[in-house]
């Protein structure tokens, strides 16, 4: 059994942690939040000791260490922009870190924490639990066996959010990474890994509610849509009441992969425990893709573009005019 730290205990993906932990026998013996609102730790580790106060939850960390409790894994479910600094925190502490995507905002992040890592000597994990779904490894398999095909796909991913999104950090380029980042780096991360490298890429729009763009990678010629909008979910989902719409297709037929979700960060920290959990180096590639699109300048919709980037925007109140 091993001893767990949990940074970020109140938002919406920490109970997947919690019950990755519990769920491989492992067990968490301190929080942190600056919301107190975490009665879900009640469910899973309700004798761990949970703080609102950074200060206090690391001097906690170190007096377990000096009564040698120390926390052999810190897990981080905090805000975007500060993974970084809390990978470090895990590291100087004398833990390996287990990561919330995007693993950081920015390449050049990654290349320090490689370098901490080493002086170090512990480990840094991303979470990427695409990698691991049944029908995403199944289609890896099968594109290595024609390496090369260059396939035609469309991704559309649609998840609509509120008005309260653009007043939190999600909505807050600098701290979210935007939206290319912030719910769509976990698609860019499984297509590199499937279809390989990018050669190339044009961003057709970069809004602060949607993004769309083409990327050539090595196998795969890729048209996406990313969108927080409810306005652009199709017709069919809109009248039957949902507001996530998401969809692959390669070569025109759909690329079903809608269920199969609900134990992956366990199997994702089966994974780490084993020694088979995904490093830096893993998570670059995707890390370095969405900076780039961040950067990027918008072109002219022409030729490879994706269907939906042609809507017409509307004027949001927490945009500039």
């Amino acid at each position: 059994m091993k001893n767990f730290a949990l940074i970020g205990a109140a938002g919406y993906i920490a109970p997947r942690h919690l019950k990755a932990i519990k769920e491989t026998g492992n067990k968490l013996t301190a929080a942190v939040d600056k919301h107190d609102c975490v009665g879900i730790m009640d469910s899973f580790f309700p004798k761990a000791a949970f703080f609102t106060e950074f200060e206090r939850f690391d001097r906690h960390l170190e007096k377990e260490k000096r009564e040698n409790h120390q926390a052999d894994y810190i897990s981080i479910c905090t805000p975007n922009y500060m993974h970084d600094s809390h990978i470090r925190f895990a590291l100087r502490y004398g833990a390996d870190a287990i990561c919330e995507k995007p693993l950081v905002l920015n390449p050049w992040n990654v290349d320090h924490l490689l370098e901490l890592q080493k002086e170090s000597g512990k480990k840094v994990y991303n979470i990427l639990q695409l990698r691991l779904h049944p029908s995403v490894i199944a289609l890896k398999q099968k594109i290595e066996t024609e390496p090369e095909k260059i396939h035609d796909i469309d991704l559309t991913y649609i998840t609509s959010r509120g008005n309260w999104y653009y007043a939190s950090w999600k909505g807050d380029l600098n701290k979210s990474g935007g939206i290319a980042t912030n719910i769509g780096i976990h698609f860019f991360d499984m297509l590199i890994w499937i279809f390989g490298p990018v050669q190339k890429r044009k961003i057709h729009l970069h809004e602060h509610d949607r993004a769309s763009g083409f990327l050539e990678l090595k196998n795969a010629r890729v048209r996406w849509f990313l969108s927080i909008n409810a306005e652009t979910l199709p017709d069919k989902v809109k009248k039957s009441g949902l507001s996530t719409y998401r969809s692959i297709t390669i070569e025109g037929e759909e690329f079903e992969f809608s269920k199969g979700f609900n134990d992956l960060h366990t199997r994702s920290y089966e994974n780490i425990m084993s020694g088979n959990g995904f490093e830096l180096s893993e998570a670059k590639p995707s890390i370095n893709e969405v900076f780039e699109i961040r950067q990027a300048e918008t072109h002219p919709l022409k030729e490879d573009y994706h269907p939906l980037a042609k809507l017409p925007l509307a004027h949001h109140p927490f945009t500039k005019s």
